[in-house]
């Protein structure tokens, strides 16, 4: 049973990348909460799983398979959480990782990294900042990653990649600064390495320091905290390893 404790217990929070990993950890965190989790990725069989592991835990969870880089996608993903009740959460774990040499990083691979990992973000904080403003509160936490972040270690391979997670930390202050009036947080973390699949199949020798458990954890933290003074904030999670 969760806690009454929790700030999100009794609310509507949509989770995108929620098929596996990070996204897929923290849905099912927050629905451990006492939230309705609105669950979204492209893998609809996969997104079934996770929802039913979260009913088996007594949880709530609604599946929708989403591309969140459509606008059509994303409008239908929150109309459906919006059947629910009102939607006072967002984390935007959605995420591609295709590595390529500078100069072998074709518009195809660029396009897609921005629409997934950028433009995706958008989309969905910007439909979630509505029902948000409707709501009159609105908890907002966005997934970069360290590869985004000014003076960190950066890796060959990973133009794309970066510059996508270099704009979502400058969405998520643009997302702050607007909601300050509105009762709307947003922030930001960027995580290290973490053991998804992601991160095995662009660098099975990179050793991740971090679990998808440790990172859903911290953002369920940041989820039931008033982040009033921290919004617009970046926080960058180093490996332990």
């Amino acid at each position: 049973m969760a806690e009454s404790s929790h700030w999100l217990a009794g609310r509507v929070a949509v989770i995108t990348g929620a098929s596996r990993g990070i996204g897929a950890a923290t849905a099912e965190a927050i629905a451990g909460a006492g939230a309705h989790a609105v669950l979204a990725a492209r893998d609809g069989v996969t997104l079934d799983t996770v929802a039913g592991r979260i009913r088996e835990a007594t949880g709530e969870a609604t599946a929708v398979p989403t591309d969140v880089s459509k606008i059509e996608d994303v409008e239908h993903l929150f109309a459906v959480a919006e059947e629910t009740g009102p939607v006072c959460a967002l984390v935007c774990a959605a995420g591609v990782l295709t590595p390529a040499p500078f100069a072998e990083t074709t518009p195809e691979v660029w396009e897609r990294t921005l629409a997934v990992n950028l433009t995706g973000s958008f989309l969905c904080c910007r439909a979630a900042f509505g029902a948000m403003r409707r709501a009159g509160e609105g908890r907002i936490v966005n997934i970069a990653s360290l590869s985004g972040v000014y003076a960190t270690e950066k890796f060959p391979g990973l133009a794309a990649y970066n510059v996508s997670k270099y704009g979502v930390i400058g969405l998520t202050e643009a997302i702050a600064t607007e909601g300050k009036e509105l009762g709307i947080t947003a922030i930001c973390i960027s995580p290290g390495a973490v053991d998804t699949s992601m991160l095995r199949r662009a660098n099975p020798e990179l050793r991740p320091g971090l679990t998808p458990f440790e990172v859903a954890e911290l953002i369920l933290a940041l989820l039931d905290s008033p982040l009033t003074a921290a919004s617009g904030a970046n926080i960058p999670l180093f490996s332990n390893a």
